[in-house]
């Protein structure tokens, strides 16, 4: 069942005319917080690997799909483990926990890369563990019919805290001479904050506990969800633009060649897309609740099209950025968010995270053979044929998430 207790329907019906519920609110500010510690790092990564430590970009194309989508199996298990006995908050926050420790790991490796990928990879497990749960959880704190507004506000609260963090990169390394460990440490340390508020902000359960399924095996508890004919066709859809989608970290290295700029700016690129992330994401979400999510999922997914066809027919200047980074951020605001208020309504309660957790799953994995291949190709064709390939796999994906994904979006009925 969805909501299934008095207090929760009224909270749904406050949603409904405006207000977002606590529960949305209080992992909003989680996020915030853990977003400013994760892209303090996220935005010298580049730079520490390619520039710092001399890797090609087919060394970086591996680590940064590593950093994407190579834990992405372990979203199954933190879904499935959420699921049974509703324990949402305490998977979510072990996974926020073990995120803030990978920091550490960064700091400790010397620049070894097998130190460095442990680090990665620990990093991206406690994602992985955390992202279904704490989805699950905003979308049984809303009604189908307003998931899309109460996911963009989310997104949008998470937004400002990647706005924050490679604003605080960029002073750090401005402060302290390019010294990467300072940034390393003050993201563990914010890190560890965003723990301690998911402790003490958010509640146990944004609803009444949902009884398990009568024991399941576990492959087909897994997979439970792809019985579903509509879920099916969301999740190829989603699988395929994945496959298409090159990363950003590769589309800021094309920009800072292009353009040339001095490398201490390049932690600032981020702040583009986040702005534009920021004031679109509500909009786009309330905008798929009334006309259906379909549309803006399609059109961010045309705006990165657009990027990359500006990257290859637009010369250099400042036009060029504002433009790819103002695309980027359409993208991200039609289609993050989005998806998983496309996906929930399909999904019963008892399996709402395990089918997020799917979901993200494959589309991490085939972000994972995205970020590879482009690197693969970028080492051994070059940049400009690299982008061509990349360019028409996502046109193509494009016009087949267009047949694929329903026309017409099933709520389930509050029970």
């Amino acid at each position: 069942m969805y909501l299934a207790t008095t207090d929760a329907a009224t909270t749904a019906t406050k949603v409904t005319r405006g207000r977002v519920g606590g529960p949305v609110l209080a992992l909003g500010a989680v996020s915030l917080v853990t977003d400013i510690s994760s892209e303090m790092v996220t935005a010298v990564l580049p730079l520490y690997f390619v520039i710092q430590l001399g890797l090609s970009p087919l060394q970086f194309g591996f680590l940064d799909g590593l950093y994407n989508g190579a834990t992405a199996l372990v979203r199954l298990l933190g879904g499935h483990a959420a699921d049974r006995g509703g324990r949402h908050k305490l998977v979510a926050g072990w996974g926020y926990a073990l995120s803030a420790l990978s920091r550490l790991g960064l700091l400790l490796s010397g620049g070894a890369t097998l130190g460095i990928g442990a680090s990665l990879a620990a990093d991206r497990l406690g994602k992985g563990v955390r992202t279904a749960p704490r989805d699950a959880l905003i979308s049984l704190s809303a009604p189908p019919d307003a998931l899309g507004r109460a996911f963009g506000v989310h997104r949008a609260m998470d937004t400002t805290g990647a706005l924050l963090g490679p604003l605080a990169a960029f002073a750090l390394l401005w402060a302290t001479a390019d010294a990467y460990d300072a940034v390393f440490v003050v993201s563990f340390c914010v890190g560890l904050l965003g723990v301690l508020m998911l402790l003490v902000l958010v509640p146990d359960r944004a609803t009444a506990p949902v009884p398990p399924p009568a024991a399941p095996r576990p492959r087909a508890a897994l997979l439970a969800p792809l019985r579903d004919a509509a879920f099916r066709r969301i999740f190829a859809a989603a699988a395929l633009l994945g496959a298409a989608t090159i990363g950003d970290s590769f589309l800021y290295l094309l920009l800072q060649r292009r353009l040339e700029f001095a490398v201490s700016w390049f932690p600032l690129l981020p702040l583009g897309a986040a702005a534009v992330y920021l004031l679109l994401a509500v909009p786009a979400g309330r905008l798929g609740d009334r006309i259906g999510r379909r549309v803006p999922f399609l059109v961010g997914h045309a705006a990165l099209l657009g990027g990359y066809l500006l990257l290859l027919t637009t010369g250099a200047g400042l036009p060029l950025l504002a433009a790819v980074l103002l695309l980027l951020g359409v993208f991200y605001a039609a289609t993050d968010g989005v998806l998983m208020a496309l996906a929930g309504p399909v999904l019963p309660a008892e399996r709402r995270a395990s089918g997020m957790a799917l979901l993200q799953t494959g589309q991490a994995l085939c972000r994972l053979l995205a970020a590879a291949g482009f690197g693969a190709a970028w080492t051994l064709w070059g940049t400009r044929p690299a982008l061509i390939a990349a360019f028409v796999a996502l046109a193509v994906a494009l016009l087949a998430s267009a047949l694929l994904l329903p026309r017409t979006e099933r709520h389930l009925t509050p029970a």
